[in-house]
């Protein structure tokens, strides 16, 4: 498809043919009554001026093209022609109305004295070719109305387009907002699964870790108790790799899964598993029927591992974590010992992920250092 410079040039130049045609037409005829007595016949010179006229409509330079068809008009009107409708001229008006009449003061200024400029010129055209004064005023009225009407219709149909463009840039804005937008959410998404990875994935890496490590130490001298820590590894595997089975599902759809552990009583498993992996935890965990609203239950739930897998990371292997469940919140605090050098000293993004978990939910997020100790305190609350 032609694109739009292309289209109005090829409008412009079947315009300047029509009124090429039209302007032919008329002075072929002699004019749309009975040609006076003075009037000239159509001549080559006569067809050269009405080409004259009528071509600039198709240039772009649309002061020029009327300054040009003006003249030409005149000089038809001066030699006798009997151009009793300067087609080619009115249509160039129409066309520097709707260029000119939202530009700035002075162009519009000019262009519109150009145009009532045309009307008295006509009326000197006329008497030097001895029309009567009565068949000026005439002329000078119909054509007066004629420009006037050009004029307006030029500046609506400038209106029409400035809103048509307005109207487009809306709505290319609209998509490119639209556009940022979705980016903007895949980049939170991305963040978030980031994030998920971290608490998840860390806090597994970790145990398994542990379990490791005692296994491999404990395989001769306690195959039972090696044997466990294996079957912790299986089992801590298996976990991460259903969360991140769950992870890449949400990848693929935004939509809330039933998997989410909604349930106070996952907070409890969480702390068996770390027990399990070697950190003594001494938990006060009061039972819950409710379930929690599976956003403040999804925070509460990896803040807690989050706060877990420090403390067995970089604290003495030891934990005491306080679980209370209010009317509308629920706080976690967990208090860890630590040692002077820690076991890892990775930087992690941990509690910054945990402020944000809180933060989105219009909780706080309070870690305190000490030199002997590390506590942590999330509250979240909920509806």
């Amino acid at each position: 498809m032609p694109n739009p410079p292309v289209r109005r040039r090829a409008a412009d130049a079947a315009l300047a043919f029509l009124s090429l045609d039209a302007t032919l037409v008329i002075l072929a005829a002699g004019g749309f009554g009975t040609p006076g007595p003075g009037a000239r016949p159509l001549d080559m010179l006569g067809v050269l001026l009405a080409a004259v006229s009528a071509v600039p409509l198709a240039l772009p330079h649309r002061a020029a093209g009327f300054a040009v068809s003006a003249i030409a008009s005149l000089t038809l009107l001066h030699l006798g022609y009997p151009l009793d409708a300067p087609i080619s001229t009115a249509v160039a008006a129409y066309a520097l109305a709707r260029t000119y009449t939202g530009a700035a003061r002075r162009p519009r200024v000019l262009a519109s004295v150009a145009v009532n400029a045309f009307v008295p010129a006509v009326a000197v055209a006329y008497a030097s070719v001895g029309i009567s004064p009565a068949g000026i005023a005439t002329e000078l009225l119909a054509w007066a109305a004629v420009f006037a009407g050009l004029w307006v219709a030029g500046d609506r149909s400038r209106l029409r387009s400035l809103r048509l463009a307005e109207a487009e840039e809306a709505v290319r804005r609209a998509h490119a907002d639209a556009e940022r937008d979705r980016r903007l959410a895949a980049a939170d998404e991305r963040t978030r699964i980031a994030r998920e990875l971290h608490d998840s994935a860390g806090h597994a890496i970790n145990l398994i870790l542990v379990q490791a490590g005692a296994a491999r130490l404990l395989q001769d001298r306690d195959p039972e108790r090696a044997r466990a820590a294996l079957d912790t590894i299986e089992t801590v595997a298996r976990d991460t790799v259903t969360d991140i089975d769950r992870m890449v599902r949400a990848l693929r759809d935004d939509r809330e899964h039933d998997d989410v552990p909604a349930d106070p009583g996952a907070l409890g498993e969480l702390i068996d598993r770390h027990r399990a992996g070697g950190l003594a935890i001494d938990a006060d965990l009061p039972e819950r029927d409710a379930p929690l609203p599976r956003s403040v239950a999804w925070a509460a739930y990896r803040i807690l591992q989050e706060a877990l897998t420090n403390a067995a990371r970089h604290g003495a292997g030891s934990a005491a974590v306080a679980v209370r469940f209010g009317g509308d919140r629920v706080e976690i605090d967990v208090t860890n010992p630590t040692v002077t050098r820690p076991r890892s000293d990775r930087p992690g993004l941990g509690i910054v992920g945990m402020r944000e978990r809180a933060t989105l939910l219009g909780g706080t997020l309070l870690a305190e250092r000490a030199p002997d100790r590390f506590r942590l305190c999330a509250v979240l609350p909920h509806a």
